[in-house]
């Protein structure tokens, strides 16, 4: 009948809302007079998308020069995506955000339409069906891009927010950190693809490998693949996606600087 149907799939596109946030310094907004007429008129005649929003919400008292805050999710459903996208038995993998949620690897999502059954399961490897030419990579797999916008994007939040946010990381653990070191948590876990294990010495972005993970002439080379099992961190699709993965080096330097400081 041409009417939309939501589908309820617990997808990293649902935790894309988080990639929004970016934070104005009041001596830049009052500037900016185009932008405050224009949004202004957003405010007063978009009023059902205003509720779920965060619009330059204030981090000092009223007549004080300080900064704000424009996003897409309010800070209610930041701590609701949050919880979900921070829960190991959800999307938070040894390895970074999963693509899909592994609620669904018990739960398939199943559609129906036009008398055809369409069904969709948490695959943290490869696709078991040839759509989309048998890409998987949001049927669960670490997609790097996207697992480095979470990580910058919390950094803003947290540019924000400071120590007045926390949040349980992982889900239900007690163990309550500021957006930044949930940052640097999914920072942590992504590296672990490409850094020898403490235990085996071997990197888990190689799987079982032979010659990357024992010859000594190739075990030093890194390849960038296209995707990452999310449960064993293996490298899988095209193996010269620098054009995405390539990043970690970018996570790695971040990783350095810190340390070194």
């Amino acid at each position: 009948g041409g009417e939309p149907i939501p589908l309820r799939v617990r997808s990293l596109v649902g935790l894309i809302p988080l990639l929004t946030a970016t934070v104005l310094h009041d001596d830049v907004v009052s500037e900016l007079h185009g932008f405050r007429r224009r949004t202004q008129w957003f405010l007063e005649h978009n009023a059902q998308h205003v509720r779920s929003m965060t619009y330059l919400e204030h981090d000092c008292p009223e007549g004080v020069q300080g900064r704000r805050l424009l996003a897409v999710p309010s800070v209610d459903r930041l701590e609701r995506l949050l919880k979900y996208m921070l829960d190991e038995e959800e999307f938070l993998s040894p390895f970074g955000i999963r693509s899909l949620s592994k609620y669904h690897e018990k739960n398939p999502f199943v559609f129906h339409a036009n008398g055809q059954e369409y069904r969709v399961a948490y695959l943290p490897g490869e696709s078991d069906s040839f759509m989309f030419g048998g890409n998987s990579n949001w049927r669960g797999p670490i997609w790097f891009p996207l697992n480095y916008l979470i990580v910058e994007s919390l950094g803003r939040y947290h540019e924000f927010y400071g120590e007045r946010f926390r949040i349980e990381c992982p889900t239900g653990s007690g163990n309550l950190m500021t957006l930044a070191q949930v940052a640097d948590e999914i920072k942590r876990r992504l590296l672990k693809l490409f850094l020898p294990d403490e235990k085996t010495g071997r990197r888990p972005c190689h799987g079982e490998h032979p010659f990357y993970n024992d010859d000594p002439h190739w075990k030093e080379h890194l390849l960038f693949h296209e995707y990452f099992n999310a449960e064993t961190g293996q490298g899988l699709g095209a193996s010269h996606q620098t054009g995405w993965t390539a990043l970690v080096a970018s996570l790695l330097c971040d990783d350095y600087r810190q340390v070194s400081r």
